[in-house]
């Protein structure tokens, strides 16, 4: 939409195909239906690709304050929750009739319900078939997005038509998604699915990173599930996750637990109850049967304080794989970057071929990250077209 709004604006003739009844599924479950549209500091920083790189070039062309801009002339309320994220205040629903008023407002054609079947490259123009007949253009925009939410329509298509053109695909997996823990360590937690708590949260590597930072980390909060572990902290760390890899958590990272147990080392109040003033009483005394600890402060024991310690500030857990595309809620890798041109997203291999958003390797952190990459790819896109 972004991309056709954009190439609209230079009086250029523009349909949109759209396999879903209606467009913007994706935007209208995003943020729990206020859609988290932006981030006010994305950068670079905040994305995983294998050419990482690439991205400055359209975020220094459209960035979050462009979009918001254009949020505002929409008068539509909205409101930064935190660490940046900026939330309608109302309804996802707004973002999506955005898009189309813009659309409407370039004579931007869209065609819903229209499933593609097959693209193929005549001499100088691209011609589309779908299940409502064909259509030929000399300009290709493949915004299919990623894997992630099947059940909202995702496909493969952007990396069959990419495959199809020669365009090489890093390796896709779910991202942004919960873990699944063993099942000897879920029947030990399973009584204490729905519980939460805030951490720091980072990997123990057994693989070669995705990342050039090995220390990234997160903090934010986790969610214990019935299945093992989700929240904020768990579906940041998951884009960088490979299997194989632990999961190093600091229970409550504003905590200093040794200064805690030394300020009341005379207590006789239990260690169980004294864990249950900073995290819930059923999650302290599951940390208690793990260190197999059962007494007062004031009777322990040298070695079970380091015991205590190293509890709370290396919780070790070892996922056996995440929930899946059905859970993700984007895809890691697409489309090799290094064959796109970064200043206009057009293939370096055939002429009039775009790729833009999730279909490319470019994937965003958790918070408006990823939205932001779609409004920014999609605007240098469609400026392009002229």
């Amino acid at each position: 939409m972004m991309a056709a709004i954009e190439a609209g604006k230079n009086n250029k003739k523009v349909l949109v195909l759209e396999h879903n009844s209606e467009i913007g599924h994706k935007i209208l479950i995003s943020g729990g239906g206020r859609c988290n549209f932006t981030n006010i500091y994305a950068s670079p920083e905040n994305y995983i690709s294998s050419n990482p790189h690439f991205i400055r070039s359209a975020f220094s062309e459209y960035t979050p304050s462009d979009f918001i801009s254009l949020v505002e002339k929409y008068d539509i309320e909205y409101y930064e929750k935190k660490l940046g994220q900026i939330f309608c205040r109302k309804s996802s629903k707004q973002i999506i009739n955005l898009l189309i008023d813009e659309a409407e407002l370039y004579n931007v054609e869209i065609k819903t319900s229209t499933k593609v079947n097959d693209v193929n490259k005549l001499e100088d123009c691209y011609e589309v078939l779908t299940d409502n007949g064909y259509n030929i253009s000399n300009k290709l925009v493949i915004a299919c997005g990623g894997l992630s939410f099947p059940k909202k329509g995702a496909t493969d298509l952007g990396y069959r038509i990419a495959k199809k053109f020669n365009h090489k695909i890093i390796a896709t997996y779910p991202a942004l998604v919960p873990f699944v823990l063993p099942v000897p360590q879920m029947k030990k937690l399973s009584e204490l699915s729905g519980i939460s708590f805030d951490s720091n949260i980072s990997l123990i590597f057994n693989n070669k990173p995705r990342s050039k930072n090995k220390k990234i980390n997160f903090s934010e909060n986790v969610l214990i599930t019935h299945k093992g572990m989700s929240g904020p902290a768990i579906l940041q760390i998951s884009s960088y996750w490979q299997k194989g890899d632990n999961l190093k958590i600091k229970i409550e990272p504003n905590l200093d637990i040794e200064k805690l147990l030394e300020d009341n080392s005379k207590s006789n109040k239990e260690l169980r109850l004294l864990l249950a003033d900073l995290v819930s009483q059923r999650f302290a005394d599951y940390l208690c049967y793990e260190l197999n600890i059962h007494k007062p402060i004031n009777q322990l024991s040298k070695k079970d304080k380091v015991k205590i310690i190293d509890l709370i500030n290396n919780f070790i857990v070892t996922p056996i794989e995440t929930e899946g595309y059905a859970k993700a809620e984007v895809t890691i890798g697409g489309v090799d970057t290094k064959e796109l041109n970064q200043k206009t997203m057009e293939s370096l291999k055939h002429k009039g071929l775009y790729f833009i958003g999730e279909v490319v390797d470019v994937t965003g952190w958790l918070g408006g990250y990823n939205f932001q990459w779609a409004w920014s790819s999609g605007y240098v896109c469609g400026k392009s077209i002229s």
